[in-house]
């Protein structure tokens, strides 16, 4: 039957051309002139155009048409960057593995999901994403998650004929299906058709951009009906007061703050992918920023990954084997390798990994540890392929072993714990001999064998409780897996960045503790706990595993979603990591969910926020470092923007102080330019702001964007400098052209000296965006061309300054004319007042710090 050799690779060429690639339809794509539109009326814009319709009526076309100008750039801006985002996420979404195992050309391969054609057969493993609409042809202990689906959280158990839907995963078990549906003609894509236009809830990070936004331009409203009442009190027509308080709301609203903070978590997902680190949502990448403690498996994180059986010990004696890697040669030492040889072959015949040769290295195929058993039993028999099996009892968390029928007999594999106790008689050094090889760091697998007799039909449907008993030991193998050569630096380095490392994992607990020993996790004495022993209240938990360098060992699925959540009772903001069928919910329940991208399942990347694509430890403390910097970022965009506010605002606030008897130093139109030509491009340039040299060496960021520190430095120290520079440099134009207070200055004396003002404003903006780059370090420290985009950024400052000032028809409409001589030269000095202001106040909080620290 072709179903059960599978097809020829000609066959599925063919079939793939006529039937097309198994993937989902797209969703007919939103038209670019539709998302632009979208962003032309959002909240923001919508105020502005009433603004500019309220301006032409007033009789002020020029205004009216300065606010619609702004309402454009800023919208095409922030559609670009929102395409950009978007770009980004689908190429990141490429980096995923899709990867099917079929049988074609009577051998096991494996290809691409997309490849996939109507009766190709598929072998699908506990963990694995059911890639097309299947029909069964054999199936062990078979049940699929069909929660995605039907919305039941149960699975479903599945026998040899039933249907397997696309987009499930199968949680337990083996199976062999043929592909009856691909892509369109699949119930998922009947299903994603009925879903496609709803729309998923707001993220936190989403809430809280939206509560600042919303509670600024509620400011900005709230100040501008302020200054319009306050204006018809001294004596204005209505027609002016209304273009103050238009001034007013346009200096307060930050137009350009959600794009820009998309982009920068956009810019911070891309460089995590470069770095291994695939975030499957914008927003995980801020909480990244504030993690506090790490949850991390042992096996392929803090180690290679790459198992090779070191060691067998039987009754008759212990059996040496060294050999390089996955290639089946090596050196044997030792007594007893014919009964070391029978449980190699029985540990290879309950599993589904294998060793193979691939451009003349040997790898593993599927799971590192049955490829380790398999290169294991090749080193000790020669054996390439042995009789396959009539009937699998899969692994499960519970039992902790898994079987497999072949002929008359059962053969089990295990950990030692659970494999030990369903053997018949087990000799003294036995468990002494457990113990010895856990403390050496190896991972030890039990071995055992059921003669059942009979035929192997009379033992189909019989239980694993019924099957796994009254067995002969065979032997133990230990497993070495080295630690990865730089994980104990890592380590160090996420302790300098004030994170807490706990492992977590269901190695045996002196195998973990010998890891832990190794790598420097843990110290003297180490800490060290089993599963079985924890707590079952929540808060006496909490308080038992919140330190640092923690081991639990002979972790269920379930032990590690309760220590997310003491860990996140404490306060703490959890990174735990995964690559288990069940491991979903305690992903999910983590504030940050990471999975395995080479060696877990589906089913974890799919609960994850985080995939690690090499599966290192260090990607996660990287992609932390990426998350604090991209959390920075959003704030030095705030810090930017908030002190040209406070310099756009004051201005208005001394007019109306003085009862209108002081000048306005700044236009409508004027703060208009500013917020086109300061605010967008030295703003997304700080958005883009790489990760400093110190980033990790400080505590974890805080979750409020908008906090004391940067309140303080805005309105205190850096917004006041900057006002009162362009105050004063607009006072002295004026004294010095002649001006008394209480007179009514000349137009082309006022002119001159709004445009030191405004030129002060830019020139305090350009100082403010360095200054702004840290909040600890003086720029010349960091570097003036570090940040190129910066550099541009300014440079393009600069540039529409000179146009604004010395380009007659704009400078008119703008209400200015380039300042005199010693008016520039004082403007000039608004960017070292800054940055000496930025200075003294850096200063003064590392004294602070000092201080502080010599207290302790």
């Amino acid at each position: 039957m072709r179903a059960a050799e599978g097809l020829s690779s000609e066959q599925a060429a063919q079939l793939l051309k006529q039937a097309g690639p198994n993937q989902l339809p797209t969703e007919k794509p939103v038209s670019q002139w539709r998302k632009l539109w979208g962003e032309m009326t959002h909240f923001f814009a919508l105020m502005l155009w009433c603004a500019a319709g309220l301006a032409f009526i007033a009789d002020m076309p020029q205004l009216a048409v300065a606010i619609i100008v702004v309402v454009i750039v800023n919208g095409v801006f922030a559609h670009i960057q929102q395409e950009r985002a978007q770009h980004a996420a689908a190429r990141l979404r490429g980096l995923l593995p899709a990867d099917v195992v079929v049988r074609r050309d009577g051998t096991v391969r494996k290809v691409h999901a997309s490849e996939l054609v109507v009766e190709d057969v598929v072998l699908l493993a506990a963990g694995d994403r059911v890639p097309a609409d299947l029909v069964l042809l054999a199936a062990s202990a078979c049940a699929v998650d069909e929660s995605m689906l039907t919305g039941e959280s149960d699975p479903v158990p599945k026998a040899a004929g039933d249907q397997a839907w696309g987009g499930t995963f199968l949680v337990n078990g083996y199976g062999e299906a043929t592909v009856s549906a691909t892509g369109a003609r699949t119930r998922l894509a009947g299903i994603a058709a009925l879903t496609s236009g709803a729309v998923p809830p707001p993220t936190p990070l989403s809430l809280e951009l939206r509560r600042i936004v919303r509670v600024t331009a509620g400011m900005a409203l709230g100040i501008a009906a302020v200054f319009f009442l306050a204006s018809l009190l001294v004596g204005f027509q209505w027609r002016d007061s209304f273009l103050f308080s238009i001034g007013v709301a346009v200096a307060l609203v930050p137009e350009g703050l959600l794009p820009t903070v998309t982009l920068s978590l956009a810019m911070g997902a891309q460089r995590m992918a470069s770095r291994n680190g695939l975030v499957r949502n914008l927003e995980a990448v801020e909480t990244l920023g504030s993690t506090t403690f790490i949850c991390t498996d042992k096996t392929g994180t803090l180690t290679q990954n790459r198992m090779n059986a070191v060691e067998v010990f039987t009754p008759e004696g212990a059996i040496q084997v060294t050999g390089q890697g996955y290639a089946p040669e090596a050196h044997i030492e030792g007594r007893g390798v014919e009964l070391a040889a029978q449980a190699a072959l029985a540990a290879r015949t309950a599993s589904q990994g294998r060793a193979e040769l691939h451009d003349g290295e040997w790898r593993a195929q599927g799971d590192p540890m049955e490829a380790a058993m398999d290169v294991l039993a090749r080193r000790l028999t020669g054996t390439v392929s042995g009789p396959a099996p009539s009937r699998r009892l899969p692994f499960d968390p519970v039992r902790r072993r898994e079987s497999a029928i072949v002929g008359p007999d059962l053969f089990c594999k295990g950990a030692p714990e659970t494999v030990l106790p369903v053997c018949e008689s087990v000799p003294g050094p036995v468990k002494e001999q457990v113990e010895v090889m856990a403390t050496r760091g190896l991972r030890v697998i039990a071995v055992a064998r059921r003669r059942l007799g009979g035929v192997p039909e009379e033992w189909q449907s019989n239980s694993a409780a019924e099957l796994e008993t009254g067995m002969e030991l065979l032997g133990l193998i230990g497993l070495q897996d080295p630690p990865r050569p730089d994980v104990g630096d890592v380590i160090r380095a996420a302790r300098q960045a004030g994170l807490r490392v706990a492992m977590i994992t269901g190695d045996h607990p002196a195998t973990a503790a010998a890891i832990a020993r190794q790598i420097g996790l843990t110290g003297t004495p180490q800490y060290v706990l089993e599963g079985a022993d924890l707590p079952e209240d929540e808060q006496m938990l909490g308080a038992l595993l919140d330190r640092d360098g923690v081991v639990v060992s002979r972790v269920s699925p379930e032990q590690k979603l309760r220590v997310a959540k003491a860990l996140q009772s404490r306060g703490h903001v959890v990174a735990m990591t995964g690559d288990g069928v069940n491991d979903g919910p305690a992903l999910r329940e983590a504030d940050i969910g990471v999975a395995m991208g080479l060696s877990g399942t589906d089913v974890a990347r799919e609960a994850a926020d985080l995939v690690l694509l090499d599966d290192h430890f260090g990607t996660i403390v990287a992609a932390i470092e990426q998350g604090r910097a991209t959390y920075a970022n959003i704030h030095r965009f705030l810090t930017y923007h908030l002190t040209d506010n406070v310099a756009e605002l004051t201005p208005f606030v001394i007019w109306a102080l003085s009862g209108g008897h002081f000048p306005l130093a700044l236009g409508v139109l004027q703060i208009l330019a500013l917020d086109i030509g300061t605010d967008l491009l030295p703003a997304l340039a700080l958005g883009a702001e790489p990760p400093g040299k110190r980033v990790l060496a400080r505590p974890p960021e805080r979750r409020h964007l908008m906090d004391r520190q940067l309140i303080i430095r805005v309105f205190c120290i850096l917004g006041p400098v900057e006002a009162a520079m362009e105050m004063a440099v607009f006072s002295a134009v004026l004294a010095g052209g002649g001006w008394t207070r209480g007179e009514v200055p000349e137009a082309s004396l006022l002119m001159a000296a709004s445009g030191a003002a405004f030129t002060a404003v830019v020139l305090g903006q350009l100082a403010n965006a360095y200054a702004c780059r840290s909040a600890t370090v003086p720029p010349w420290k960091l570097g003036w061309g570090t940040n190129r985009l910066l550099v541009w950024a300014v440079l393009a400052e600069v540039a529409i300054l000179a146009v604004c000032l010395y380009v007659p028809s704009l400078a008119a409409l703008l209400g200015q004319s380039p300042p005199p001589p010693e008016g520039l030269l004082l403007a000039v000095l608004a960017a070292p007042a800054v940055l000496l202001a930025d200075w003294i106040h850096k200063s003064f909080r590392a004294h602070l710090r000092r201080s502080k620290d010599q207290s302790l």
